[in-house]
C-alpha cells in the first residue's frame, strides 16, 4: 500500500484492519521477495503511515497492524518518548514522504514507565528516558491515581506528553494546519493484541 492519494482516514482504516487479523490470528501473507525489495529500492518508500511506539521486543508495529516491507514509517524509542532525534525522523516521514498520517502508540506494562514509577537509579543513558517520563508521572500522581493503576495512567499520560510535544513543531503544526496529517494516539494491550485507538 502507498500513501500516494491515501487520506488519513483511509491510513488509519487500513491500520485497524490489520491490527484485527492480528488479533484474530489471521494475518495475510506478506511480499517479502526479492522482487519486492527491489520494487523499493528502486522506486522508494511510499508508506502509509507513520507509527512512534515503544523499543519493546514484543510490541513490534509492522506485525501488530499486519503490514508488510514499505507500509509503515516507524520510529522505536524505550518509553516511546520524543527527543529532538525522534522528532527529526518524524518529520521527516510526515513532511518528506508525504505521509498522511502519525500514529503515537504506548503500551501497557511498559518498562520504561514502570521504572519511572518505581524510581531509584537510572544508570547511564537510562536517565535521559525517566527524565522525559517524570512528568506524565507526576502529573498521573496529582490525579491522585496510584498502586497498579498508577502505571497504566502515567503511560496514558506520556502518549499525549509525546503528542504535545511533537506539535510544537513548526513542520507538524503546519501540516495539521493545512490538513495534510492527522495525528491519533493508541495503546496496545499484550493480553489480547489490541491496539485501542483514543
Amino acid at each position: 500500500m502507498s500513501s500516494e492519494h491515501m487520506n488519513a482516514e483511509q491510513a488509519l482504516q487500513l491500520l485497524k484492519e490489520g491490527n484485527k487479523r492480528f488479533c484474530n490470528n489471521e494475518l495475510q501473507s506478506k511480499n517479502v521477495s526479492g522482487q519486492r525489495r527491489k520494487d523499493l529500492l528502486n522506486n522508494g518508500q511510499k508508506p502509509f503511515a507513520v507509527v512512534l511506539s515503544c523499543s519493546d521486543s514484543r510490541v513490534p508495529p509492522e506485525v501488530i497492524f499486519d503490514q508488510a516491507l514499505g507500509d509503515i514509517f516507524v520510529i522505536r524509542v524505550a518509553g516511546n518518548v520524543v527527543s529532538p532525534i525522534e522528532l527529526g525522523s518524524i518529520e521527516y516521514g510526515v513532511e518528506h514522504l508525504h505521509v498522511p498520517l502519525l500514529i503515537i502508540m504506548g503500551h501497557d506494562n511498559c518498562g520504561a514507565v514502570k521504572a519511572t514509577v518505581d524510581g531509584g537509579e537510572a544508570p547511564g543513558c537510562i536517565g535521559a528516558i525517566v527524565d522525559m517520563i517524570k512528568p506524565s508521572v507526576d502529573k498521573a500522581r496529582a490525579a491522585g491515581v496510584n498502586g497498579d493503576d498508577l502505571y497504566e495512567k502515567a503511560c496514558d499520560e506520556n502518549i499525549r506528553a509525546m503528542q504535545a510535544i511533537v506539535e510544537k513543531s513548526p513542520i507538524i503544526e503546519e501540516l495539521i494546519e493545512h490538513g495534510h496529517l492527522k495525528i491519533v494516539l493508541a495503546k496496545y494491550l499484550q493480553s489480547n493484541g489490541e491496539a485501542v485507538f483514543f
